[in-house]
């Protein structure tokens, strides 16, 4: 009896060489796609784009006439916590949770330090520096346990009680900073300046930057470190394999043995904890050193929610994400300043580049469907 031969298919995967130039494609179609909206917003708000485009790029990277340094510096002073509240929404994400808090968790990481800077001032400023990085990053663990507490015992969903603590710490801080933080003079809403000794170093010469306060500093290498630690925790170690397999179905982890609540709570700790080290790397890096009551943070714990979605919710990928988010602020606020557009124009580029990801996103899965049909 002869029966049809099995149809056959190519199983293959693509060489690395085809690989790499699929991503290149498809960042250049994501490229395309976000200028094509940018252009099309600036001709709605009669901005003349060649100029508006010109501005952006050299706020952003700098120029020959202007250098390249102070802008460099500016971008990578706007990406660095980004990279880490973003961090902070991958691990929780990647566990399967919905964490909204990096705003709040950032908050009481930057408050904490401040505290232990006040109490702790007759320290040496190399050990409180230490210890105003080991204290933020509990105190934002701690905040972000809380909502993982109130998952696993409770059963109230995170992403509305990370919203409602983001509010509480607010209160709190600018409670804390109006009272019994607040400097000395009482003229002033904010904390105590810093002593430069405790700062951050400065890792460019005074002379190359024209502003202090965007100056490079040493906790853009704790953010690059923080890359790689959370790299290989997720993809290297049995914790990170159990946040996985809990984010891709809780019920089949739980089922394999699990410990399910453990691993939430853990990775709502570590969300926190890495919003908490954003907060005080922002602290310790600014020219001031002070914490306000209010508007510390321009908000990186909303922004981190697009930033670790378009970096694919990789180490990697929010690295980049947030370059490139930092890049768009930092040249945002040159084109507000050069061309007398409002400051609000940096949120409508960005929600255009998350358009133009998304977008491109979901043409390609649409062709791929097509493809497979």
């Amino acid at each position: 009896m002869n029966t049809l031969p099995l149809p056959t298919t190519d199983v293959t995967p693509p060489s690395l060489p085809m690989r790499t130039l699929r991503f290149l494609l498809q960042i250049a179609g994501y490229t395309l796609g976000f200028l094509l909206l940018l252009g099309l917003t600036f001709l709605a708000l009669r901005i003349p784009a060649a100029e508006a485009l010109r501005s952006l790029w050299t706020g952003a990277f700098g120029d020959a006439q202007n250098g390249h340094l102070a802008a460099l510096s500016n971008t990578l002073i706007e990406t660095t916590p980004l990279v880490l509240t973003g961090l902070g929404v991958v691990v929780a994400w990647r566990a399967g949770l919905f964490s909204i808090g990096g705003e709040g968790q950032l908050l009481m990481g930057a408050l904490a330090a401040t505290a232990l800077a006040k109490v702790g001032g007759h320290l040496p400023a190399p050990l409180l520096t230490v210890l105003m990085v080991l204290v933020a990053t509990l105190s934002g663990a701690v905040w972000g346990a809380l909502a993982g507490w109130l998952r696993v015992r409770r059963n109230v969903q995170e992403v509305i009680s990370t919203i409602m603590l983001n509010y509480v710490a607010k209160f709190v801080v600018s409670w804390l900073v109006l009272g019994v933080l607040q400097e000395h003079t009482h003229h002033n809403p904010q904390s105590e300046s810093l002593p430069n000794t405790v700062l951050f170093a400065r890792l460019l010469p005074r002379q190359w930057s024209d502003n202090m306060q965007t100056s490079l500093h040493g906790g853009v290498f704790l953010a690059l470190l923080a890359v790689l630690v959370i790299a290989v925790a997720l993809y290297r170690t049995p914790m990170g394999f159990g946040l996985r397999v809990m984010g891709q179905n809780a019920e089949a982890a739980r089922a394999a043995h699990f410990p399910v609540d453990a691993l939430r709570m853990r990775a709502m700790a570590i969300s926190g904890g890495l919003c908490g080290l954003a907060g005080v790397i922002e602290l310790l890096g600014s020219s001031t050193g002070s914490l306000p009551a209010n508007d510390f943070s321009s908000g990186w714990g909303y922004t981190a929610v697009p930033v670790a979605l378009l970096g694919g919710l990789h180490p990697g990928g929010t690295l980049l994400s947030a370059l490139f988010f930092g890049a768009l602020t930092a040249g945002c606020r040159n084109l507000s300043q050069f061309q007398g557009v409002p400051t609000v124009l940096i949120y409508l580029i960005q929600g255009m580049a998350v358009l133009a990801v998304v977008g491109g996103r979901a043409s390609r899965a649409r062709r791929t469907g097509s493809e497979t049909e």
